[in-house]
């Protein structure tokens, strides 16, 4: 993609690792731009490089020389903990745009109670919820409030020492309580059941323009069964600029006069339930996600033209790809998962056809012979992209059973509950 702003292709540094970076990395390539990965974790770095240019983190203690080195025009975090790097002054002080809020307006996803504040003073709806230090504060809330409650950690990160945790009774909620850190306190918010949908926007030159409403399957099991894993076993997104099911009329439009006052550009995604016909935030998140922004990105006209506009604060002009109206992912899970302290070897992948979508490697390498290899607890993320929802499962479906590994499985039913948004 040959920006209309300069004479050259767009340049773009993805910062991550495994399926998010490789399908970014990809998509932006496949648009024209130049890009390339700095691999900001220990696993994961070859999908990347299938796409581009990689640096480690061993080779090159901060993003910042080879981002001048590949005259980088846009920044794309996969997670917001590039802002506790031990670069992340130097990153900002390069002054080089990043798809992504900075600063203060990064409150609203890495401080839960501070959401929780925002949305009281703009009248958005969110669950009763309190901060306790330690368990015994802890305790005294569920006495003197019983109620199920949603268990997070108070900051949000990847390293934080409380994973959300969904308890749907009194009893549940007693019993974690027990078994938690409270290195940083904890962030009980109640729970409101299941009936979960999410909208994700960019936010550019102070206004809001609406991409896709989304679902997740946080569960790994079927039938919306098991633990909520560390990350998502599916997801879907439907086109949806004109908000159709209201969450951005509710949830993010009221707060345009926060995002002005912070400067606040970027992407902006709620996660909301659905509870006695109205929309209730359980969290606003500033990134794209790993399930969805690829699957967005494809959709897209101009991706890597957007992202650097976006990140710019610049006006937009969003525009789809015709046909591309839903998407849906499908998790190749591996050895032990969602129990990640299980280990197994690594472990040959088989792929048996030709694919016709795309299909983002994740925990996977490439060994002498050239065979790929499991390396980890997630393997690959399959997406279908179609003019209808049923076409789009039903393409990731006929991928996915393109790739054997042994002790592999993925969920057979996404797509069969939690849509349309807001039912179970």
């Amino acid at each position: 993609m040959i920006s209309r702003q300069t004479d050259h292709a767009i340049s773009a540094m993805v910062l991550g690792v495994g399926a998010f970076a490789h399908g970014v990395a990809q998509i932006l390539k496949d648009d024209g731009a130049l890009a390339s990965t700095y691999l900001t974790r220990d696993y994961g770095h070859f999908p990347p490089s299938l796409a581009g240019p990689t640096f480690t983190r061993e080779a090159f203690s901060s993003p910042c020389l080879p981002a001048r080195q590949q005259k980088v025009d846009v920044v794309v975090p996969m997670s917001i903990d590039w802002a506790q790097a031990l670069w992340a002054e130097e990153l900002l002080r390069s002054r080089t745009p990043i798809f992504g809020p900075t600063g203060a307006a990064m409150k609203i996803e890495r401080e839960r109670d501070f959401a929780r504040k925002l949305c009281h003073e703009f009248k958005i709806r969110f669950p009763k919820a309190q901060v306790a230090r330690n368990r015994l504060e802890a305790e005294q809330i569920l006495r003197e409030q019983p109620r199920p409650y949603v268990i997070k950690n108070p900051l949000c990160s990847p390293t934080s020492p409380i994973h959300t945790i969904l308890c749907e009774s009194v009893e549940d909620t007693r019993s974690w309580l027990q078994h938690i850190d409270y290195a940083e306190g904890v962030f009980l918010q109640e729970y409101l059941g299941r009936a979960e949908a999410g909208h994700i926007a960019l936010v550019s030159g102070g206004e809001i323009y609406s991409l896709v409403t989304n679902q997740e399957y946080k569960r790994a099991f079927a039938g919306d069964l098991g633990v909520v894993a560390g990350a998502p076993l599916g997801g879907l997104v439907e086109r949806d600029p004109g908000d159709q099911y209201g969450l951005a009329r509710e949830l993010l439009h009221p707060l345009r006069p926060w995002f002005r006052a912070v400067n606040y550009h970027g992407p902006i995604q709620v996660t909301a339930v659905r509870r006695d016909g109205k929309w209730f935030v359980i969290e606003y998140n500033i990134r794209l996600g790993v399930t969805s922004g690829p699957m967005i990105l494809r959709m897209l006209r101009r991706p890597a033209e957007t992202l650097l506009r976006t990140a710019q604060n610049r006006k937009l002009s969003v525009e789809f790809k015709d046909g591309f109206n839903f998407g849906c992912s499908v998790t190749l899970a591996g050895y032990g998962y969602p129990y990640v302290q299980i280990r197994g070897p690594q472990l040959p992948i088989e792929v048996t056809g030709a694919f016709d979508c795309d299909v983002w490697w994740n925990e996977v390498e490439r060994d002498a012979q050239g065979r790929l290899l499991a390396t980890g607890h997630r393997i690959a993320d399959v997406i279908g992209l179609a003019p209808t929802l049923d076409t789009a499962i039903a393409n990731a479906y006929a991928n996915i059973r393109k790739i054997r590994c042994l002790a592999s499985y993925y969920r057979p039913d996404i797509g069969q509950s939690l849509w349309p948004p807001g039912t179970v």
